[in-house]
């Protein structure tokens, strides 16, 4: 039997290719079709019918002659469409003579396939080439200023530009908008505005691609002077159009262009779903979820879009609770989730240290069929290290089968705040060996990692060279991330020097972290300095005053502490209430200090004086120090004994079995005395009991903090 009877039994057997067959088999041209087959093959994946072709070229000698170049170019078309480049390699380095197609159908495939440096490679072979029909054409360009664009190759792409401008390609459409595009996403620079500034005639799709690219480098500023171009020309905007607009919005958290953009939609009667979800979304990241909620609430066919904008508009509010009720108002059965909307409900989880809710949508994201998608899997990472859970964190990256940079931030980034230092930095190690780029986010979580392990010259060595030897600059936060580092290890004079020369402006949050170390390492004249100049830069920030109160408290010097109370009222800074809150079957409970509103305080109250009585043999005494009210001892000791989180611990003592994991999240720092009480109570309850502050994960289990005294 033929190569080629095995062809057409396949193809009448396939109901994709009959329409293309005659009604007998007898009846077909045995030549005539063959590269109308194999177009059809490529554009289906029909791969192994088009090898079958193939093998018949081959055995009939039609793939090595010089007339039959077109067949060829669809065997080249058909292997790139199926994902095979390196087949499409093999017959085009074996063809007799080639032609434009040829070139434009190979680089293609390696375009399609993410290899952009083949693309450039080819494309200088080809114009070095010296054949008469593979000069570059408008196809040539478009591809080869594609692949400069999204490899970020400028200068090549300049060359490229020089190149095209010679053969007389720049007048063409697309190929213009490709240039444009270029410019725009690989520089930032204005060079992009320059090209339209100079074109004789500019459409909407060349502003598109200006604006489109200009957004994804980041040049916001750049993207505000082509939409103002774009206003001012008398074009009719299009979906993209607004779209890019809504997200330029975003970006600038600009909410009179967002109104005017917004107004201009409703006078083109635009309601498409992906124009009013980019509404909602942009609403809800310029900080109106109201707004967001006012054009969600006027659409009349909402789907799952649009809801999961409006989940992210709540979000971005900090209103996790709103997004979690939008979600459970959802009829699931009707408005199927996707990857972003478990993606934000995971999120929202996450921020509420709610784990037993999370354990229930990892039940749901597993049953719609959404746990290998790397989105949701990076945020079910993120929820199980969020929710105290830094196990089940491992168990998920670990089952993922395809991981990228936000996967390993995210774990890196978890293991920090559990102070698993060894663990992130072991984990650091693994992305670099997996091939993955680091960025600012990663180097944040290695050098928080060294801070709590207290590795001061790796420290020194990821902030001064592998920083530099990726091209991440170091910005604020990795400056601070020093300044915690030098100060936990008690390194003062150090942390001093460091300061002064940073290239930087210190924010609140440096000044904060010196100060707690100066309060943890009881470096009290040194706290007190660094706490008035703080106060006289940042005079709206409680922290600060709340920490020289502690310092004083603790050299009980009351009058200080007094001081201290009445320069806050004079200045209307008030402190946050301290707040806990534990999920128990499902159920969330929330503690205030002192709390009488609980329907079961008294029992709650009587638990707590029971596990104190417990601990006092083991040494436990009330930090009296640290209750900073000038009162006498008993009420001090009375004071600390019903701290929210004393109160949530003894609720779960109560309601949960024996021997299980307690997760306790609370809004501030924890105070010295209930830290030194919940290690004790997890030794004489022989609990693990997990407390997320507002500084660190703290692990307690068998008398000690994983801490180790230091947050």
């Amino acid at each position: 039997m033929s190569a080629l009877s095995v062809v057409e039994r396949r193809v009448v057997k396939s109901n994709k290719f009959a329409s293309f067959l005659p009604n007998s088999i007898e009846a077909l041209p045995r030549l005539k079709h063959l590269n109308h087959l194999l177009t059809v093959c490529g554009k289906s994946n029909h791969l192994r019918t088009g090898e079958s072709i193939h093998a018949h070229l081959i055995v009939t000698n039609q793939a090595s002659r010089a007339k039959d170049a077109w067949q060829i170019n669809s065997l080249i078309n058909l292997y790139t469409k199926c994902g095979k480049t390196v087949n499409a390699r093999k017959v085009f380095d074996l063809m007799p003579q080639r032609n434009v197609v040829s070139w434009t159908s190979l680089m293609k495939g390696y375009q399609d396939s993410g290899f952009d440096s083949e693309v450039l490679k080819m494309f200088k072979s080809m114009v070095f080439s010296g054949e008469s029909e593979s000069r570059p054409n408008e196809y040539v360009a478009t591809v080869v200023l594609k692949s400069c664009s999204s490899s970020l190759r400028l200068e090549e792409g300049k060359q490229c530009h020089g190149c095209f401008l010679k053969h007389g390609l720049t007048s063409h459409e697309f190929v213009r908008n490709c240039l444009v595009y270029m410019y725009s996403s690989c520089s930032g620079t204005r060079e992009a505005i320059r090209i339209l500034d100079n074109l004789q005639y500019c459409d909407l799709l060349a502003y598109n691609s200006a604006l489109s690219g200009y957004l994804e480098f980041g040049a916001l500023r750049e993207g505000v002077d082509v939409l103002r171009k774009m206003a001012r020309e008398d074009f009719v905007w299009d979906n993209f159009t607004y779209m890019s607009c809504l997200k330029l919005c975003s970006s600038l958290k600009d909410l009179e262009m967002a109104r005017q953009i917004h107004s201009r939609i409703v006078r083109a009667g635009l309601d498409e779903e992906g124009v009013t979800g980019a509404l909602i979304n942009m609403y809800g990241k310029c900080g109106k979820v109201l707004y967001a909620q006012r054009v969600y609430d006027n659409t009349k066919d909402r789907n799952i879009v649009m809801k999961t904008s409006l989940m992210d508009a709540y979000f971005q509010d900090k209103s996790f609770e709103d997004a979690l009720n939008l979600f459970a108002e959802m009829d699931t059965k009707e408005v199927h989730p996707n990857d972003y909307t478990f993606a934000v409900l995971l999120n929202s989880v996450s921020e509420l240290s709610l784990l037993k809710h999370g354990d229930l949508v990892h039940g749901l994201v597993v049953k719609s069929g959404f746990q290998s998608h790397v989105m949701v899997c990076n945020a079910l990472v993120n929820m199980y290290a969020k929710s105290g859970s830094i196990e089940d964190t491992w168990k998920v990256f670990s089952g993922m089968s395809f991981r990228d940079r936000v996967t390993w931030n995210t774990l890196i980034c978890g293991f920090s705040h559990h102070g698993l230092g060894r663990e992130a930095l072991e984990a650091f190690d693994k992305m670099m060996t997996s091939g993955e780029i680091p960025n600012h986010i990663t180097f944040i979580g290695v050098l928080q990692a060294c801070s709590h392990i207290g590795f001061v010259e790796e420290g020194h060595y990821y902030f001064n060279q592998v920083m530099k030897q990726f091209g991440v600059e170091p910005d604020l936060r990795h400056y601070t991330c020093i300044v915690r580092l030098l100060s936990k290890a008690g390194l003062f004079k150090e942390v001093e020097t460091f300061m002064r020369t940073a290239p930087i402006e210190w924010d609140v949050v440096a000044w904060r972290s010196l100060l707690n170390a100066c309060y943890v390492r009881r470096n009290y004249s040194l706290g007190k300095k660094i706490a008035e100049y703080a106060i006289e830069m940042y005079p709206n920030d409680s922290g600060m005053y709340i920490l020289l109160s502690n310092i004083h408290a603790k050299s009980k010097e009351w009058e200080g502490v007094a001081k201290v109370r009445t320069l806050m009222k004079q200045r209307r800074v008030k402190k946050e209430p301290g707040i806990s809150w534990i999920s128990i079957r499902n159920q969330v409970y929330v503690f205030l200090s002192e709390d009488n509103q609980h329907r079961e305080i008294l029992l709650i109250y009587a638990k707590v004086k029971e596990v104190l009585a417990k601990i006092r043999p083991l040494g436990y005494a009330a930090d009296v120090a640290g209750d900073f009210h000038d009162v006498d001892e008993e009420q001090r000791e009375n004071n600390l004994a019903y701290h929210s989180e004393k109160l949530a611990v003894a609720y779960g003592l109560m309601k949960t079995p024996e021997n299980s994991t307690l997760y306790v999240t609370k809004n501030v720092r924890i105070c010295d005395d209930c830290h030194s009480a919940i290690k004790l109570i997890s030794k004489v309850s022989n609990r693990l009991i997990v407390v997320r502050d507002s500084n660190r994960f703290h692990h307690f289990k068998d008398g000690h903090c994983s801490c180790c005294d230091y947050w």
